[in-house]
């Protein structure tokens, strides 16, 4: 873990948010894998029923995101503070409240699936897959959620490469499994739900396994 109390600040500060920058660009690109490999590889209708439900999952990774990050900051001031069981306990809470508000709202939208699509006047001729895709994804919160949360962890204790590195190897298992889904398994737009939440349960567990294994 790196102490950014001492030395430059500035220069802290400038090593410190290049990875998250660069971290910046692989989210967006995560994000835009699914639109990208369905519509080369399925069609018109299913581009366009992943694409409906872009602002609902945008939605779910900037909630997985704030969250955690909020909940990060005490641990980074534990942290900071040299306070190392505060930043054990503060950590353990991160979780529990992170495994709770992922229980909320994987049950409320899974629930609530239907009307929100119709909400957004999803047209009938894609509401299927849009239905289908966004479900899965929904499903997948808590993948989201716990990705989102290591990350930000990690970064509160001044380590913002690791987070970066996972991140990238999670964009890569993503593509991989989508075309694998897709064009071996003809899973269909699942095949690029279900690509999602596996590369996040993935870059998730390698990042358990390199830190405490």
């Amino acid at each position: 873990m790196n102490d950014l109390t001492k030395g430059n600040s500035l220069k802290l500060i400038f090593f410190f948010t290049i990875p998250l920058l660069i971290g910046n660009l692989f989210q967006q690109l995560y994000n835009v894998s699914d639109t990208v490999v369905v519509g080369q590889t399925l069609g018109v209708k299913a581009l366009a029923a992943v694409g409906a439900t872009g602002s609902i999952n945008f939605l779910i990774i900037g909630f997985a995101q704030g969250l955690t990050a909020g909940l990060a900051i005490i641990t980074a001031t534990r942290y900071g503070a040299r306070d190392y069981k505060g930043v054990r306990k503060s950590f353990a809470a991160s979780i529990v409240i992170s495994v709770l508000m992922t229980i909320v709202l994987t049950i409320l939208s899974l629930v609530f699936v239907d009307p929100i699509l119709h909400l957004m006047q999803t047209p009938a001729s894609i509401f299927a897959n849009a239905r289908i895709f966004i479900s899965i994804i929904f499903i997948g919160i808590f993948a989201s959620m716990a990705f989102n949360l290591l990350s930000n962890i990690i970064r509160a204790l001044g380590d913002s490469r690791t987070p970066l590195i996972f991140l990238m190897i999670g964009t890569v298992v993503n593509v991989v499994l989508e075309l694998l889904f897709i064009l071996v398994f003809h899973m269909g737009v699942a095949g690029a739900g279900w690509a999602t939440v596996i590369s996040q349960v993935v870059a998730s567990l390698l990042w358990l396994f390199v830190k405490w294994c």
